[in-house]
């Protein structure tokens, strides 16, 4: 069973005075439901659950009164076997984009306070189903949203079986700065690069874990890939299918570029902004891609200084980018017999995904004269000092991080390589895996 951090989430949130519904999203098979059906099983005295897709007549209990004890007694009706404990029972709303008089009911049922009410879904369906249904209305102020993702590189080393004594003995050497054993230091980058190629989608860990063969991943890769096309197809608009698959499609070559903004002239020849854009926020909204923007200045606060027509995209799950570069992609990392540029953008996608899950939003500097770059910046925790992040598939000049220290004086600009740890002034070189600790 996979541990994930969004577990202790869960419990913040049943511990919450505010007594919201809480409404988990995120892209299709990273976890959503395994997750909270685990924590309704061991954390509530009575658990109830009702899937819209997989039993359409559970959304008859929402065309009626969505008085609290109508829809109560509605469920009695309709599930076997349910039992409300007050102050104990949590009800959970799976594929909620399938009924969005559920969605509606959701503020009802918060002011009831009786139970505690989850929801779930994939953004698509939330976003673009929900809208065109009529009688819907967000719950506004009444519903707390959480946004879930696949595994981090944390929680794949908790399923390939790294405890957390291990990874405080990493992290201790991040914080002294000290070289760490070259055998260590291998193993865990060999796990990077593991993880370059698995990813953290559930169900393909799981299979990495079970059979220890990278063609399985990349089969269940491939199957996953497939669905989120099918998804595009389902969901899109008629007059956006084609398109948002092609600007999907278009990642692999996007990345392999020596610079990896965000071009729609690779999606197609003389693509335009007017013509793709909104394909961008489509696949934005899935959950399926992120965005990094540009900034003029890298000064806090870095908001005010957005390009925002400059952007880098990156996949949410680092298996899939690598998957959908084809199988002999994998198998050259794990063997570091890669030399493409595709391999800087790639690594540059696992840093990103890195950080996503501890600094949340990242931006990248590129000054106007393109003699500048930093992969990433972000805001400290402090909130006012900006920290830069250069990303080196192999070790190398840092011409640009070095100008950037010149310039900006950051208290620690990280350099992120495929070797070790090193300092020199303000630069700090760590080694891929250790964005773990990176903030």
């Amino acid at each position: 069973m996979l541990k994930r951090k969004i577990y202790d989430e869960l419990l913040k949130w049943k511990k919450s005075a505010e007594h919201k519904s809480l409404l988990v999203k995120g892209a299709r098979q990273v976890g959503k439901t395994f997750i909270i059906d685990l924590f309704g099983k061991q954390e509530f005295k009575s658990y109830i659950y009702l899937n819209f897709l997989k039993n359409e007549s559970l959304k008859e209990i929402f065309n009626g009164s969505l008085e609290p004890d109508d829809i109560y007694a509605q469920i009695s009706l309709r599930v076997n076997n349910v039992e409300f404990v007050e102050n104990d029972t949590l009800i959970f709303f799976d594929e909620i984009q399938a009924c969005p008089k559920a969605r509606t009911a959701l503020k009802f049922l918060s002011i009831d306070r009786r139970y505690r009410i989850i929801a779930s879904g994939s953004l698509l369906g939330i976003k673009y189903k929900e809208r065109d249904e009529e009688s819907f209305s967000v719950p506004v102020g009444y519903e707390k949203d959480i946004e879930m993702f696949p595994l981090d590189f944390e929680e794949y080393l908790w399923a390939r079986g790294v405890n957390d004594s291990a990874v405080s003995a990493l992290k201790n050497y991040f914080l002294k700065r000290e070289k760490v054993p070259d055998d260590i230091n291998s193993l865990y980058m060999r796990y990077f690069k593991e993880y370059i190629c698995v990813g953290g989608m559930p169900d393909v860990v799981n299979t990495f874990i079970a059979t220890n063969n990278f063609q399985a991943v990349h089969e269940k890769q491939n199957e996953i890939l497939q669905n989120y096309r099918d998804d595009i197809m389902h969901y899109a608009p008629n007059t956006m299918k084609q398109k948002i698959t092609n600007c999907y499609n278009s990642i692999p070559a996007q990345f392999s570029k020596e610079y990896t903004k965000f071009q729609y002239s690779v999606i197609e020849s003389k693509g335009t902004s007017k013509k793709y854009e909104s394909t961008v926020d489509w696949l934005l909204d899935a959950g399926m891609v992120k965005k990094c923007i540009n900034v003029s200045t890298p000064l806090f606060p870095l908001k005010g200084y957005e390009k925002p027509n400059e952007f880098k995209l990156y996949l949410t799950d680092t298996g899939l980018l690598t998957s959908m570069f084809g199988f002999n992609t994998q198998a050259a990392i794990m063997s570091d017999e890669l030399k493409s540029t595709a391999k800087g953008g790639i690594f540059e996608n696992a840093a990103f995904v890195c950080l996503m899950n501890r600094i949340k939003t990242l931006h990248y500097f590129k000054n106007s004269n393109n003699t500048q770059e930093i992969e990433f910046i972000f805001e400290s925790k402090s909130g006012t000092e900006v920290i830069p992040v250069e990303v080196k598939a192999k070790n190398g000049q840092t011409i640009s991080l070095n100008n950037f220290i010149e310039t900006f004086k950051p208290a620690v600009a990280y350099k992120v390589i495929d070797g070790n740890i090193g300092v020199f002034g303000q630069k700090f070189t760590i080694p891929f895996y250790m964005l773990l600790f990176a903030e």
